[in-house]
């Protein structure tokens, strides 16, 4: 009987220490994701970034081997994130206008939502996409995105609503970019056209816009 508690007790000690150190993972991941938008891989600092979160430099190489490693890992789970929120549309129960718009809908209020995300994307392309080529999984995440799109396309042409030859590709980049520039862009535009970017009326008229833009584009003539 002893034996016994004794190994539950070690499980329930292994169990917590799991789930410990996966909340330690979570909350460096957290910290250096804001570290990194901000600064970028060459100006963030790990001494920072342990600091930030009450652990060390040893426990943070520990789990992420590198502030590389780190790097990539705050990619990943970005990256993760957005194609999560771009995969979300219930294709099937919707038609394939309503779809896109969804689809467009919900990544205009990613972006909108995770400025850090566009933050870390524009640091990825000073470096000319060096890291992102070695994030785990990232080709598999992305081709999730594109078979979500081929579905909404494909469903469009057998409605008779959406023209013939649509390139998800293709799709998938009108719609990033005009969902990225509002957030990317936002203070400069701002400031030349004296224009506010950011209020709920502003940011609902540009959703509604880019909306329209990418349903006029697809439609049959």
């Amino acid at each position: 009987m002893d034996l016994a508690r004794s190994a539950t007790a070690g499980a329930v000690s292994r169990g917590s220490r799991s789930a410990e150190a996966e909340l330690t993972k979570a909350n460096i991941l957290r910290i250096a994701r804001d570290e990194f938008a901000d600064k970028g891989l060459a100006g963030a600092r790990i001494d920072e970034i342990a600091e930030k979160t009450s652990t060390s430099k040893r426990m943070i190489y520990y789990h992420f081997g590198s502030k590389e490693g780190l790097y990539r890992a705050v990619l990943e789970e970005a990256y993760s994130a957005i194609r999560d929120t771009e995969t979300a549309v219930p294709i099937d129960q919707l038609s394939a206008v309503e779809a896109l718009s969804a689809n467009v809908r919900l990544t205009f209020d990613y972006h909108h939502q995770h400025p850090e995300f566009v933050r870390l994307v524009m640091n990825e392309n000073i470096h000319h996409g060096a890291f992102i080529t070695n994030v785990v999984g990232i080709k598999r995440r992305n081709e999730s995105v594109i078979r979500s799109l081929s579905e909404i396309i494909a469903k469009g042409e057998r409605e008779g609503v959406f023209k013939a030859g649509i390139d998800p590709i293709d799709l998938h980049m009108t719609i990033s970019a005009l969902c990225f520039y509002n957030v990317s862009n936002r203070y400069t535009f701002s400031q030349i056209f004296n224009r506010d970017m950011t209020s709920e009326a502003a940011m609902g008229r540009r959703r509604d816009q880019v909306v329209d833009i990418v349903l006029a584009w697809c439609r049959a003539s």
